[in-house]
Parts: C-alpha cells; sequence; structure tokens
C-alpha cells in the first residue's frame, strides 16, 4: 500500500503514512497507478460536502463542495493553473520562457483571472447541478466521484503520451507509468461511467484534446501543467453532466 499512501499524501491533505525512504522519485513513480483511486476518494468528500449543504440551498451546496475540493488538496492543483496561465501569457510560444515564467512562485495577472474564472466556474456548475438534482442530491454522488477519478487519471495519460519537458514532478511521475496499467484503468472508469453517468465518456476524447493542445502548443508536459488539465478536466466534466 506504499504507492497508495504516496498518493494520498502527495494529492490531498487527509492525513497518511509517512514514509521516510529519502527517494522522491521512487514515491511519486509508485504514486503513479493509485492517482484515479485517490481521486475518487477526493469526490467522495466534495459528494458528501455537496448533500450536506444541499438542506440550506444549492448555493451553499455548492460553497460547501468547493470548499472541500480545494481544502482537501490543498489548492495544489489551481496553484498548477495559476503557474500555467502566467507562463502562456508570458512566453508567446517560446518554451524556455513558459518554464522560466511558471517556476516564478509570484503570482500574476493571468494566473490571478485563472483562478477567479475557475472557482466561479465550478461553483456556479456545482449550484446548477445541486438545483436540478434538488432532493435527489445523493444520485449526483456516484458521477463526482467519477470526475475527480478522470481528472486524476489524466496526467497519466498525458505522460505516457509524450515527454516530460524538465525535472521535477512530470518526469518522477512518468517514470512510474505503464501503458498498460493506464489502459485498464481507463477501461474500468469507462465501464462505470456508463453503467452511472455516460455522458462522462467524453472524459477520452477531452484527455486526447488536452494531448494535442499540450504537444502543439509546448512539445511537451510540465507538473504545472498536469495541475491545469486536472482543474479545466474537473470543469469540463461538470459542465458536460450539467448539459446531459
Amino acid at each position: 500500500m506504499t504507492g497508495f499512501f504516496a498518493a494520498l499524501g502527495f494529492l490531498t491533505r487527509i492525513p497518511a503514512p509517512a514514509f521516510a525512504t529519502g527517494d522522491a522519485q521512487g514515491d511519486l513513480a509508485r504514486a503513479a497507478p493509485w492517482l484515479p483511486v485517490v481521486g475518487a476518494l477526493v469526490g467522495a468528500y466534495v459528494a458528501l460536502a455537496l448533500t450536506l449543504g444541499a438542506f440550506a440551498g444549492p448555493w451553499i451546496a455548492a460553497l460547501a463542495g468547493i470548499l472541500t475540493w480545494v481544502i482537501i488538496t490543498g489548492a495544489l492543483h489551481l496553484d498548477g493553473l495559476a503557474d500555467v496561465a502566467d507562463g502562456l501569457g508570458a512566453a508567446h510560444g517560446d518554451t524556455q520562457r513558459f518554464l522560466e515564467v511558471a517556476r516564478d512562485s509570484h503570482l500574476g495577472s493571468f494566473g490571478a483571472v485563472a483562478l477567479v474564472l475557475q472557482i466561479a466556474a465550478k461553483l456556479i456548475l456545482l449550484a446548477a447541478l445541486a438545483g436540478r438534482a434538488g432532493p435527489h442530491m445523493l444520485h449526483l454522488a456516484p458521477a463526482l466521484i467519477l470526475i475527480a477519478a478522470w481528472a486524476r487519471w489524466l496526467p497519466l495519460a498525458l505522460a505516457s503520451a509524450m515527454p516530460p519537458l524538465a525535472g521535477g514532478m512530470a518526469s518522477r511521475l512518468a517514470a512510474g507509468i505503464r501503458t498498460p496499467i493506464v489502459i485498464v484503468e481507463a477501461m474500468a472508469l469507462a465501464a462505470l461511467s456508463a453503467w452511472l453517468a455516460p455522458v462522462l465518456l467524453a472524459a477520452l476524447p477531452l484527455a486526447a484534446g488536452h494531448a494535442l493542445y499540450w504537444r502543439a502548443r509546448l512539445g511537451g508536459i510540465t507538473g504545472d501543467c498536469h495541475g491545469a488539465s486536472i482543474e479545466i478536466m474537473e470543469s469540463l466534466l461538470l459542465l458536460a453532466l450539467l448539459l446531459r
């Protein structure tokens, strides 16, 4: 279970046993196959918060859901989204310039706008879903669990489809990715989606679209790109669920 606990510690703020291996690359590599499983756990917490908040109304439900999403992940992926937005805004097609800006810990205007829009998008989508579900909030839980799982399967697919741009999280993650495992996990998520929420099969073409975008724009992938992709995938799947 070392890989699972490494993934839990990496992706969430849920307390997990500490493994002082001194091998950061090995820990993240072992965590790779477990990312969708931890994603499902994140989705379960969000679904619970949304269900409890619905007793006070759809907007309170949405607020409870987005707060849980941010707190349980430690805003990890939002940080990646902000860094990518700043990098893309300043790079003007220069990959090296993108890497320099994305590594800067300061938040720029592009990153700030991206954060506001992403949080607003999720808040509005969750409120709309809660309002539509009404007294049947529990029916949303399987879809929310699958959305979070699909979003964290996405880095595995991206890392198996293109090289990391530089040393860091992306390269450490790629070391633990095995294409057969990525395919099996995709098949499992697709089967569950076909049964519980068929519209979420849109995750497969959306993953291909992410891969094509990063390959065309940067020629590779970084850890920040993975975080940004997770956030965008979650919002797009929430939208797909709403438009079902």
